[in-house]
């Protein structure tokens, strides 16, 4: 279902501003079918190409009880497959990085597998009846290489390619070069917490709060923070930097050191720009580097983070010093947005809870909650339904659209 385009970013005067009901942040039920409708059948970020440095490099990405492998062949060419092997079940691969030889060997039995995915061999073949190998090979997965950033897709759906979903971005991003930058291992983080994952998401899609709980940012750019509707798919905020001298160590001394990039823009030079991609993604577009993060459902109650940096291929010393203090201020960020998350969530528990009220600052909850309900139509329902029937319940509204 697409969502239509809409160019007016003003806000109505008159709206709802109450958010998703708070059974849709515990229900376990409601998580089973946003694996289904959502992570399954959206795009999912991997990883970056240049981390697929050599033949047989490979990254995986476990999401949804689903289990992906990208793998670099041995003519260049990056592949995506199931980790899952075609006897057992088993991963093909365990860690979340690394590197094959020649070929892919499962570690439950030892079938081996060519770098392109093919067959190439059966351990104990003779115990087997006759099969034909051909038809053995590790199971693909849809595949899309964005500005170097590889995408999988678990099942078909009518999502648009990744290009048309972020088309929107393409002239404010395209100096980056992104197909060229490098990636930083260690800036690469995860972590777990005790929250719904869309509490995650409603906290990172407003900016009211950064005034009161994000000092660094208030100080980095404050009042020049800007939240764009959530339309197509994605969302869209620009911070630009504040010119008065800050008070915070991390981030005078950011504003101060960091370097002119001559194939930037003097307007990306100067601001942070946030592009997110329904549901669980934002990139970060700043100066110095380009980041990432999304969030990984555990369970109703459970979320992985995980994010990263790249940083150019010539980056200077002045740069990567400039790199290491945007980071600094993104982690002191991320640990004030995990307390909020974290106290919104417990809040849909309590006895006392009776929904929310946003403000016009939070327009891009209500925007992305909006787009929730299109494709789980169950979540207008204030109430939570009988166990059991919440699937039922959102395919007969789903069907009398």
């Amino acid at each position: 279902m697409k969502e239509t385009i809409c160019n007016d970013l003003n806000i109505p005067s008159e709206w709802d501003r109450s958010g998703l009901p708070g059974w849709a942040y515990f229900s376990e039920e409601l998580f089973r079918l946003e694996q289904e409708l959502l992570f399954r059948q959206h795009w999912q970020l991997v990883g970056h190409v240049n981390t697929l440095s050599d033949a047989g490099s490979y990254l995986t990405l476990d999401i949804a009880n689903e289990r992906g492998l990208v793998i670099k062949g041995s003519d260049g060419k990056i592949r995506a497959f199931h980790n899952l092997c075609r006897h057992r079940g088993s991963r093909v691969v365990i860690d979340e990085k690394g590197k094959c030889n020649k070929s892919i060997v499962c570690p439950y039995h030892g079938w081996t597998y060519g770098l392109d995915g093919s067959a190439r061999g059966i351990a104990r073949k003779e115990t087997f009846p006759k099969m034909d190998r051909d038809r053995l090979g590790l199971i693909p997965l849809d595949m899309e290489i964005w500005y170097g950033f590889i995408f999988v897709k678990f099942k078909e759906s009518s999502q648009p390619s990744v290009k048309e979903v972020m088309a929107r971005f393409d002239h404010e991003i395209v100096d980056y070069d992104l197909e060229k930058m490098i990636p930083v291992p260690e800036s690469e983080w995860s972590e777990i917490i005790d929250v719904n994952w869309k509490s995650v998401r409603d906290v990172d899609n407003e900016g009211y709060h950064v005034k009161q709980a994000h000092p660094g940012l208030e100080e980095l750019y404050g009042q020049n923070y800007n939240d764009e509707p959530f339309q197509n798919g994605t969302s869209r905020s620009v911070g630009i930097f504040n010119t008065k001298p800050s008070k915070r160590w991390s981030v005078r001394n950011y504003l101060k050191l960091l370097p002119k990039v001559d194939k930037l823009s003097l307007e990306s030079q100067n601001r942070w720009l946030y592009a997110g991609m329904f549901p669980n993604l934002v990139f970060g577009f700043y100066p110095d580097s380009v980041i990432y993060y999304m969030e990984i459902p555990i369970s109703a109650t459970r979320t992985i983070q995980r994010g990263g940096a790249l940083r150019y291929p010539n980056e200077t010393r002045d740069l990567k010093i400039a790199r290491y203090l945007s980071g600094r201020i993104d982690r002191d960020t991320a640990k004030e947005d995990q307390m909020l998350t974290v106290w919104s969530c417990e809040a849909t528990k309590s006895s006392a809870y009776s929904g929310i009220i946003l403000s016009d600052l939070e327009y891009g909850v209500k925007t992305y909650h909006d787009h929730l309900r299109k494709i789980m139509p169950v979540l207008e329902l204030q109430d939570q339904p009988c166990e059991g029937k919440i699937t039922e319940i959102n395919n007969d509204m789903i069907n009398s659209i």
